[in-house]
């Protein structure tokens, strides 16, 4: 009875004693759990979304970006909201559709309000180390702010191949993609072991360097990929697909850069295995970062996000670069590794860039500014939700460059609509379902009209939607004819019009007056009447609460007379302080008298 009393005792005692290390399992379990993780996003340039193995491209070469694919979440229909390399940066820094940032290549600095909540500085003051390697693509002065370690480059100065060969490892000058995944190597061994870290790393790759005659460089590693392959023609690539676009589009960018790479085949072939060849030398620096991430140890803690950073023509319609509305030119490859969940997913839903910072900071459970546009693709990678909720997205390039047509419109899962936002007549239709190329433009089709009215109103209704104010339009539009002594001319010394500068531009430093014969045609913007192009507000007079006196002229008309007794329609947008354009104010009418 003793022995078997003892027995027990010794039992209880073992039991007892294992109790508080079976606890200390259990917190330390659950403090792993809650551990942030570490994130490094990788953001190509200019890589389209099937410029990617995983996507069935069978020329491409490669193995790691498929890889993380395969481990994690791919979108299959990620977009941009701007296809242009500097919009698109300032959409992922600031969570906001340029239809809000209004930021591009000729505009100033990007508003210190958007930077102040851009995601690596809310990640900073929530306590993780982050660093920044490539190009940053937007002018902002205070990156110390937002990166405890940050390298800003690009392309080199030099208008050969020394725009991809000028930065150095010790004394060996080497490849930009080269520098940047050393960069990155050195960042994951010198992070702090106390804290996460947020790596946003930035490749200039497989952007063309556009003033060199080559215009792709690659390494030396990826050199015989394609050696002996003979490319295929582009998609599209006949006359009468060209011939379709709209003229605006036929004199712009797009063809004049389909010149210097694709309009003859020795230039089509080498443009496009360079082209290949470069994103090749990013697959090779991103296994480099795995193996470093496994070597130290993080590897099972640390999320890796891919995007890029707009579509791109790789001769489809006879052009080049990215900026407009077709899907070759929105449509980026988007991929989300988490090693803790173990899973993978391929998703229908229509991703956008202008979810990746909200994405950012929900996987590392810091809560986003308020004032973002976009969603959390984190629930959809974790499985916890199977929908983002969204039918529809909204496109658009607004830079106002002679060379580049702005456009802007929606994509749905079976439709695209868009249109040229300085002349809305100008639109096209796309049933994607049974046209995915968008060759049939269905815009003028009665059997679609309904269709067609649809989008263009719910086009309106996001546009609006995703503004927030530091785009609003001139208001207070009056017609004084004493500015202009009584006359019915409209000259540059001599017009009438008068509005009220908003208050978010500082100071009003051009404008632009269209006069048209009817309401449709001003809702169209056509200024069919008088149309004064961008003019130079010599006077600086148009400062918030003050009238501007809109002195401006027709280029191609210096002269325009208006008939008496009839009725025109006018409006007028404003270019503030740092280059940003306003939308344009709402129509108004005037009519002259005898």
């Amino acid at each position: 009875m003793q022995r078997t009393r003892s027995f027990l005792f010794a039992c209880l005692s073992i039991l007892l004693a294992g109790k508080p290390l079976m606890a200390q399992k259990t917190a330390t379990s659950t403090k792993q759990a809650s551990v942030q993780p570490n994130i490094i996003f990788i953001l190509t340039d200019d890589q389209r979304w099937d410029a990617l193995g995983y996507a069935g491209n069978k020329l491409i070469h490669t193995p790691e970006m498929d890889k993380l694919a395969r481990q994690g979440v791919y979108f299959k229909n990620a977009a941009v909201s701007t296809p242009i390399c500097a919009a698109s940066r300032a959409t992922l820094l600031s969570g906001m559709y340029e239809r809000s940032h209004r930021y591009s290549f000729t505009t100033g600095p990007i508003r210190d309000e958007y930077m102040e909540t851009a995601y690596p500085k809310v990640l900073r003051d929530a306590g993780y180390y982050t660093g920044f390697f490539g190009k940053f693509g937007v002018k902002y002065k205070d990156k110390e702010k937002l990166f405890d370690v940050h390298d800003d480059y690009d392309r080199g100065p030099y208008p050969d191949r020394r725009g991809y060969y000028y930065k150095k490892i010790g004394n060996d000058t080497v490849h930009l993609t080269r520098y940047t995944g050393q960069q990155a190597l050195d960042f994951l061994d010198k992070a702090p072991k106390d804290k996460p870290f947020c790596l946003s790393l930035s490749f200039s790759a497989p952007h063309a360097h556009d003033s060199a005659k080559d215009q792709y460089f690659w390494q030396k590693e990826t050199d015989h990929l394609l050696a002996s392959t003979e490319m295929p023609k582009a998609d599209l690539s006949e006359d009468m697909y060209f011939n379709r676009l709209p003229k605006p589009v036929r004199d712009g960018f797009n063809r004049t850069r389909w010149y210097w790479r694709y309009d003859t085949p020795e230039k089509y072939q080498h443009s496009v295995k360079g082209y290949y060849r470069m994103i090749s030398g990013i697959d090779l620096e991103i296994a480099k970062i795995r193996e470093r991430l496994k070597a130290t140890g993080q590897d099972q803690n640390t999320i890796i996000i891919l995007m890029g950073d707009n579509g791109y023509f790789m001769g489809e319609r006879q052009l080049a670069g990215k900026w407009l509305m077709y899907d070759n030119s929105i449509r980026v490859p988007l991929i989300i590794y988490d090693p803790r969940l173990n899973k993978h997913l391929d998703l229908d839903e229509m991703a956008l860039n202008v979810d990746v910072p909200k994405t950012i900071l929900d996987i590392a459970g810091v809560k986003a500014p308020t004032k973002w546009q976009g969603k959390s693709l984190y629930p959809l990678v974790k499985g916890t939700t199977k929908s983002l909720q969204r039918d529809t997205i909204l496109i658009e390039h607004l830079w106002e460059f002679a060379n580049i047509p702005p456009s802007e419109g929606i994509r749905t899962k079976d439709w695209k609509y868009f249109r040229y936002v300085n002349d809305k007549s100008t639109e096209e239709l796309y049933s994607l379902k049974g046209d995915p190329k968008e060759i049939r433009n269905l815009a003028a089709d009665p059997k679609y009209k309904k269709q067609l009215l649809a989008l263009r109103k719910k086009n309106d209704e996001l546009a609006q939607r995703f503004s927030d104010g530091n785009s609003a339009p001139p208001t207070n539009l009056t017609v004084d004819w004493t500015q202009t002594g009584g006359q019915k001319v409209l000259t540059e010394a001599a017009t009438p019009f008068r509005w009220t500068t908003p208050s978010y531009a500082g100071k009003e430093t051009s404008y632009q007056v269209l006069v048209s014969s009817s309401p449709e045609k001003s809702e169209q913007n056509l200024g069919d009447v008088w149309d004064s192009g961008q003019m130079k507000d010599k006077s600086a007079a148009g400062v918030s609460g003050e009238f501007a006196n809109a002195t401006t002229k027709a280029p191609s008309s210096p002269r325009v007379p208006l008939q008496a007794n009839t009725d025109y329609f006018w409006k007028v947008r404003i270019w503030d302080k740092d280059n940003r354009v306003s939308e344009y104010s709402p129509t108004q009418l005037f009519k002259v008298t005898d």
